[in-house]
């Protein structure tokens, strides 16, 4: 039988904060275990929390992205459920007033993945296991660490539209600035629940839910598993049961961990500790006016204003680390296209391995390379040995440059000199130039570079190769 997948996300996301949500507590990842808390985010009696302003703000600013429309009037609830890494046996969260409602994107496919809700909530903390002897340890760092989380409407399809939708959405909340989305250190978590219907059906299967994927490829892998593993059952009679599913990704499996909770089975009701939010629509505006250009924003904006192909665009906002370099080089020296190319052939190969990379040299100083080689001081064959010298000395350019003698210009004489070299040792050159110009230009602009170390200027050499050939 065929059947028609459908899937919905929840996706969590680690606010940049830096205090927790409901206390004082420092936010930040990495802190000697249980470092970072108090009576509140451990859930101590009577203890009070006071609500982050901040982290509201950016969960506004979050909704502002997607397009969502913003409550006037929010609620914290708590959601009751027992766990050891949740002290309070209690979520603050929100169900029935949350802060964002509705938005979406759309993908490159033009097809639209709305959401339904963005709403503020508490993280809770880690648990570590050992081992059945040992035991297991649980760090409440993480717990009260303010989280938003984005619920779609199960509008998804294939793992490949959740893939694409999943990087939107993170290069979004990273540009904004809301949240790292380091998802190595879980800075950003996906839930997918997924369920099967028979093909054209308008009656949804049972769905099951895959917890805390944290890497794009565990996400789709774990759909292809999942797909795979219902169409199984249901080809063979069987019945889809509604559970909580954990992705095993060294095994490539996902194993069975609970039935799945309703809405119902948390009993949420207002946490009576905290005050009702009321959003303005002037708040709603100023944080709209603080809001940066987008990912998507800008790549328009360097095809547009600045000529690129959208290949570089592309490729530039691939990282807001690296659309901020560009953006900054474009400031000093107004060559976007030139600019462009040094990053995309030259830095980026410098970083590739790393994971937050950061180039090797400063914008002022590659700017200063650039010009040099756009002015005919140098070449880029010399403009890429003096990358390479300020990057290992941390000296500058024009300093570099003249203390390894690299701005020595070839003159025209010395040039032609070579040229009839070449003439009078090699007549196959005179007769294939004669034929076929274009194909040994080329060949007769290296061995001038070859001849001078590269520091002949090749515009030069073109222009002198008709008088002497």
């Amino acid at each position: 039988m065929e059947y028609d997948v459908v899937i919905g996300l929840e996706i969590h996301a680690e606010l940049k904060t830096k205090t927790k949500v409901f206390c004082s507590c420092k936010n930040e990842f990495g802190a000697k275990p249980n470092a970072n808390t108090c009576p509140v985010c451990t859930g101590m009696p009577g203890a009070l929390p006071i609500i982050n302003r901040h982290a509201v703000e950016l969960c506004i600013k979050a909704g502002l992205c997607f397009g969502c429309s913003i409550s006037e009037y929010a609620v914290m609830e708590r959601k009751n459920y027992f766990y050891p890494d949740l002290a309070k046996a209690y979520q603050i969260s929100q169900m029935v007033h949350p802060i964002c409602i509705g938005g979406g994107i759309e993908l490159k496919s033009g097809k639209l993945m709305r959401l339904n809700r963005i709403h503020l909530e508490e993280d809770a903390g880690k648990l570590t296991h050992i081992s059945r002897a040992v035991g297991t340890l649980v760090d409440y760092n993480r717990g009260g660490t303010p989280l938003i989380e984005i619920v779609t409407e199960p509008d998804f399809s294939t793992a490949e539209e959740v893939d694409e939708f999943l990087k939107r959405v993170r290069e979004s909340l990273i540009y904004a600035g809301i949240a790292d989305c380091k998802m190595e250190e879980g800075g950003m978590r996906c839930d997918v629940n997924l369920s099967l219907k028979p093909k054209g059906s308008q009656v949804l299967g049972t769905r099951t839910e895959m917890k805390n994927l944290n890497s794009f490829k565990s996400v789709t892998r774990a759909i292809e598993y999942e797909i795979k593993r219902q169409e199984e059952i249901l080809d063979e009679g069987g019945k889809i049961i509604q559970e909580t599913r954990k992705w095993d990704d060294a095994k490539g499996k996902n194993l069975s961990m609970r039935t799945k909770e309703q809405a119902q089975d948390y009993r949420y009701f207002p946490d009576p500790d905290i005050l009702p939010i009321s959003i303005s629509k002037s708040d709603v505006e100023r944080i709209k006016e603080e809001m940066p250009m987008l990912p998507e924003d800008r790549r328009k904006r360097y095809v547009e204003e600045f000529g690129l192909p959208e290949y570089d665009a592309a490729i530039l906002t691939s990282s807001k680390y690296v659309s901020d370099y560009f953006e900054k080089c474009v400031k000093i020296f107004d060559s976007p296209k030139k600019i462009s190319n040094w990053i995309m052939v030259d830095l980026l190969k410098l970083v590739k391995e790393q994971e937050d990379f950061v180039f090797p040299i400063s914008e002022e100083d590659l700017c200063e390379i650039i010009k040099m080689v756009e002015e005919k001081i140098i070449n880029k064959t010399v403009g890429l040995q003096l990358l390479d010298a300020v990057i290992k000395t941390g000296k500058k350019p024009s300093v570099l440059a003249k203390e390894m003698n690299l701005i020595v210009t070839i003159s025209e004489k010395q040039i032609l000199l070579l040229l009839q070299k070449l003439k009078s040792e090699n007549a196959k050159v005179s007769e294939d130039y004669a034929k076929e110009p274009q194909k040994v230009v080329g060949f007769i602009v290296g061995y001038v570079m070859k001849n001078t170390a590269g520091k002949a200027n090749a515009e030069l050499v073109k222009s002198l190769i008709q008088k002497v050939f």
